[in-house]
């Protein structure tokens, strides 16, 4: 049987693919796996409580209204109400429900967005023209990489690598934005970019962009006429796993993106879009021909949450400080395994993983992955988030791995001692 060029595009082997693979097989093994790869949250008594008591509520009241019936391809609009008021209420934005689409995920959100901002653009005078999406600091996620319809349309540039502290202790570096080498990029001055796009915290990393750095490709952005997306799947407002000191803005060139995965709810499928009329419209179009309309459980367990408070107070005073914590956890942990080795933590300033760099590491990152699973504990090898950069000739994107912080903690330190043990047997046979 043979697939059409789509079909070969999205069966081939991806980075997100067989992260995706490695959380289903560990979830339905009866041996046991330290899981340090996947991006699953944490299940938090306290947080799961809340949830229970909104099911309960829903399945007493209302659960053939919410999974009886189509939204509209814009998606529930109880949500979408809900959200403009807390949006308007926490910022002092002035959305109305013109500027909320809802998508089934984030994931499904970006393949939209980089695909309507991203590939093959028809131009005025007949001809066409190629366009990326710029990644202004890689890495970045790896569930960007293989979203285009045809092709990979992204250009990345590469961090400025910066030793740090991190709460009095050093062994931490920290990724910058390189402005000097994106703002000199040649395809921003021809009109060859489509769209900026950052994650904030960034997955992998824990990276917070600062205000500065967000004003500067904000502006950037506006210069050249193209939007700015901000993807906030672990930032403000929900689920708020974020440790500094920064602000969240939007204006009609900004497409911001949630989810409700990292708040507990990856299940539900349920992303968020705050954008532009005219994005919005796009978003619905593509909704009603992809998925008919969004998935309605999600927004029915969001809306009253977010109407009483209840989501915000979880985010800010349970799932920040919990995460807060498994960081401080691991990092302990790691040093107390590896501190005589080259290993350098990226300052952990948010999301649910660490990112680790092993400096000469004797073997590439995906090739510790295999020892690591092989050895019963999962992590993400890092070379597959370096979207849109060659990494031929770039050996730091073949020395770094993410790691979930997200575990229990005898699966921490259990996860942590292999990881440990191997690493040290690479250093020791060098």
């Amino acid at each position: 049987m043979q697939f059409s060029a789509f079909g070969e595009k999205f069966t081939q082997h991806s980075g997100i693919l067989q992260l995706m693979d490695d959380l289903g097989d560990a979830l339905k093994s009866d041996k046991p796996v330290n899981m340090l790869g996947g991006g699953n949250p944490a299940k938090i008594a306290e947080v799961n409580a809340v949830f229970a008591d909104v099911f309960s509520k829903l399945a007493a009241e209302h659960a053939v209204e919410n999974i009886g019936n189509y939204s509209n391809p814009q998606g529930d609009a109880a949500l979408i109400a809900a959200l403009t008021e807390f949006l308007n209420r926490e910022y002092g934005w002035n959305l109305t429900a013109d500027n909320i689409a809802l998508t089934n995920g984030s994931q499904n959100a970006f393949f939209y967005l980089f695909n309507l901002f991203g590939g093959k653009f028809n131009l005025s005078d007949g001809q066409t023209a190629e366009k990326a999406i710029l990644l202004p600091l890689a890495p970045e996620y790896i569930g960007y990489a293989d979203v285009h319809v045809e092709g990979q349309h992204f250009l990345s540039v590469k961090p400025k690598i910066e030793n740090v502290e991190h709460e009095g202790e050093t062994g931490f570096f920290k990724y910058r934005v390189d402005f000097d080498a994106l703002e000199s990029l040649p395809e921003l001055k021809e009109g060859k970019i489509g769209a900026i796009c950052c994650s904030r915290p960034t997955n992998p990393t824990g990276n917070v962009l600062t205000d500065g750095e967000m004003a500067r490709l904000d502006a950037l952005a506006q210069e050249h006429g193209i939007p700015l997306i901000i993807d906030n799947a672990y930032g403000m407002p929900f689920p708020n796993i974020i440790y500094s000191d920064v602000t969240l803005n939007w204006h009609e060139n900004i497409i911001l993106c949630f989810s409700l995965s990292k708040i507990g709810l990856p299940g539900v499928r349920t992303g968020i879009i705050v954008a532009a009329p005219e994005v919005v419209k796009a978003v619905s179009s593509l909704n009603a021909i992809v998925n008919l309309s969004p998935t309605r459980f999600g927004a029915a367990i969001a809306a009253p949450l977010l109407s009483d408070g209840r989501l915000k107070q979880l985010a800010d005073e349970v799932i920040q400080p919990f995460y807060h914590q498994q960081a401080q956890t691991a990092v302990a942990l790691l040093k107390r395994e590896l501190g005589a080795y080259p290993l350098k933590i990226h300052k952990p300033e948010g999301a649910i993983f660490l990112w680790l760099w092993f400096e000469n590491l004797p073997v590439s990152s995906q090739t510790l992955y295999e020892m690591l699973k092989a050895e019963g504990t999962l992590i993400i090898p890092g070379e597959h988030f370096f979207v849109g950069i060659d990494r031929q000739d770039y050996p730091h994107a073949h020395e770094c791995i993410r790691m979930s912080i997200a575990q229990d903690a005898e699966t921490l330190e259990k996860g942590i001692a292999t990881i440990g043990r191997v690493v040290r047997g690479l250093y020791d046979k060098k």
